[in-house]
């Protein structure tokens, strides 16, 4: 790997566990429920980002399949999780 990469891949890398460390403040201090599961899905996605970063990086194809999986099953989950929030709420 040539210097400029590993310069790259740090400074993502940082950008990326700043990122989640902010997500999971807002996951456990989010006031409502849907800040909550947004925040989730934040998370899924910046895990997904890293991932992606790892395969650009090392030049690994193999974990692909693997990323698109992880990323579908957060959007479903999240789909999911605000349907049944929004029902919650009608019914109080």
């Amino acid at each position: 790997m040539n210097d400029g990469m590993t310069i790259v891949f740090v400074v993502v890398v940082c950008m990326l566990g700043l990122a989640a460390a902010l997500t999971l403040v807002r996951l456990l201090l989010g006031p409502e429920t849907l800040d909550r599961i947004v925040a989730l899905d934040v998370l899924v996605l910046l895990i997904v980002a890293a991932a992606a970063v790892y395969v650009a990086f090392y030049e690994d194809g193999s974990n692909i399949p693997l990323l698109a999986a992880v990323a579908l099953l957060g959007f479903v989950g999240s789909a999911s999780a605000v349907r049944l929030a929004e029902r919650r709420e009608r019914h109080r």
